[in-house]
């Protein structure tokens, strides 16, 4: 994959100052460096564009975040959620996948990266020093690719080697990416899982437009096996397409080839959803998509969803294909029913957001480390 390089600099004069600021600055050249005390005023004339979406992954913003940055997982009560804290460094992405759910989640289309850093570590500090006994599952992947602008920041450089002190925490890096060339090298301890959003090789070289490949991504988990990383991989979306089957078990196959199941942390997998707003946006961004051609039910958290059973199968056959390469396998469902867990793991252990969240953090189901305290 070709690693991403904006078109237009805007930097905040908060955060002049900034590591990230100087290693964006160190790692870019030749493009045009615009400093402002306003960055709406600087981004304003892009919102107006055709395709601001479009128009706004050209433009990198340094500025900063006067909010929280460790934040719960937006999950709805309607659905059983793993209890994830997403650590808000950047938002937007570069690649262009036509059912990402940031197209209508987020007001300003450029990509933003928060580089007042030191005030995250010291949130960071805080929030965790003050509730040692608790395992804290941490992931960047939730508004930004974790590892698409790494090359331009570095900030892995800064964010694993603070994890890897913690007893208490585990930092998940979520990529489509093989943009890992920072990870080498650094002392990990075993506390930072780097993850991959996988889907069928189809869908991927269809629906994920500049992405990387299917077969790349798994080249680069292969490296960050060797580093000795913990792994982790996520189907999500899964999408309904005939001849999804033989789709998804090639990808299985393919991954299961090069990856020790032993160094898998989880496997999470969750079917195509989408609130109502987002199909318009499909339609005109995305002329061509296939997605939308199934028919789509709404949810209990108003999401539009594929019918029940057909989700209830594409999980079954996913769990039962991967619990073919190994039957210790920690997977579990992304925002899904009590129900369709049953139907699917024919047990009632994970009946709440709770039990899974409590799940994902049990020594004994731990593929690699204890993180237990």
């Amino acid at each position: 994959m070709d690693q991403y390089v904006p078109d237009r600099l805007i930097i905040h004069n908060t955060v002049k100052g900034s590591p990230l600021t100087h290693n964006v600055l160190n790692n870019l050249s030749g493009i045009p460096v615009e400093y402002t005390d306003d960055p709406e005023i600087a981004i304003d004339p892009i919102k107006w564009t055709r395709d601001p979406l479009r128009v706004g992954k050209r433009v990198l913003l340094l500025t900063e975040n006067r909010g929280r940055f460790l934040k719960p997982c937006p999950g709805t009560k309607e659905y059983i959620c793993c209890g994830y804290q997403i650590l808000n460094f950047a938002t937007n992405c570069n690649m262009e996948c036509s059912y990402c759910i940031l197209q209508t989640y987020l007001n300003n289309p450029v990509m933003v990266v928060y580089a007042n850093i030191e005030d995250m570590f010291s949130e960071l500090e805080d929030r965790l020093s003050k509730d040692r006994g608790s395992v804290w599952r941490i992931g960047t992947g939730e508004f930004t690719d974790s590892l698409t602008l790494d090359h331009l920041l570095g900030f892995t450089d800064l964010v694993v080697p603070y994890f890897a002190k913690k007893k208490n925490a585990i930092l998940e890096l979520k990529t489509k990416t093989d943009n890992i060339s920072n990870l080498f090298n650094l002392e990990h301890n075993g506390n930072t899982v780097v993850a991959w959003s996988l889907n069928a090789e189809e869908i991927a070289g269809r629906e994920e437009l500049l992405a990387p490949s299917i077969d790349e991504r798994i080249a680069a988990a292969f490296k960050c096996q060797e580093m000795g990383y913990s792994l982790a991989f996520h189907f999500d979306p899964l999408i309904y397409y005939a001849g999804w089957e033989e789709g998804y078990r090639r990808t299985l196959n393919k991954l299961f080839s090069r990856i020790d199941p032993s160094n898998i942390s989880w496997i999470s997998m969750g079917c195509l959803r989408f609130p109502p707003e987002l199909k318009p946006v499909i339609e005109k961004r995305f002329p061509k998509n296939r997605i939308l051609y199934e028919e789509f039910v709404p949810g209990l958290d108003g999401k539009q969803r594929y019918f029940q059973p057909i989700r209830i199968e594409m999980y079954s056959r996913m769990l039962e294909w991967m619990r073919g390469y190994d039957p210790g396998l920690r997977v579990y469902l992304c925002m899904e029913s009590r129900h369709v867990w049953k139907k699917v793991f024919k047990d009632d252990r994970v009946g709440s957001s709770a039990d899974l969240a409590a799940r994902l953090e049990r020594k004994d189901e731990y593929k690699g480390k204890s993180y237990q305290t």
